[in-house]
């Protein structure tokens, strides 16, 4: 456990989901000092994966507009915990359906990240779905009303990643932890 100490938050602004707060910690020798945070109730990632006819896998994609960035980010299917003690898992399930138009079989737990530990306390929960079937797609919003699915060889999805035209931190670490997971062959290690 560390030796610093998180003494409380001011609310700076109380926005829908997140809120802005300026923290007072103390350092292990007791030095008092303030950091912005960005409290959230954090997020789920999904990496949708299945198999094509020869055994090759394949992932399923988003391409959609960024405000922040003013762009348009490829990801993997993901939402907010804006359901007040809903399992990561059922956040993932209803994400994975309203986003792309999918349910999964199975969800495999990857990893828990921290996106941005210096700027908010913010964690995403990061699954891999297979047994993939069709669903009704509920998109919610402009940018999901507008984006694009893509569906893309697990291969070419970390060659996207490598050539820097994925760039979203969620995306990176789940499709890099996938083709570890079913390594070269796409078979499950």
């Amino acid at each position: 456990m560390s030796a610093f100490r998180h003494l409380g938050d001011r609310l700076v602004h109380q926005g829908r989901i997140w809120h802005v707060a300026v923290a007072r910690f103390a350092a292990p020798d007791g030095e008092a000092f303030e950091r912005d945070v960005v409290r959230s109730p954090g997020a789920v990632g999904v990496v949708p994966v299945r198999h094509d006819a020869a055994g090759v896998p394949h992932v399923i994609l988003v391409r959609q507009y960024r405000g922040p960035f003013d762009d348009l980010v490829v990801e993997v299917p993901a939402g907010m915990r804006d359901v007040p003690g809903e399992p990561t898992e059922l956040t993932a399930a209803r994400e994975l359906a309203e986003e792309v138009g999918l349910a999964a079989a199975d969800y495999e737990h990857l990893l828990d990240i921290y996106p941005s530990a210096g700027m908010t306390d913010a964690m995403v929960t990061l699954y891999m779905a297979t047994g993939l079937t069709s669903v009704a797609r509920d998109t919610h919003g402009p940018e999901e009303a507008h984006m694009d699915v893509i569906e893309v060889p697990l291969a070419t999805a970390v060659e996207m990643v490598l050539g820097g035209e994925i760039r979203d931190a969620k995306t990176v670490i789940g499709l890099l932890l996938i083709e570890r997971r079913l390594g070269a062959s796409g078979s499950r290690r």
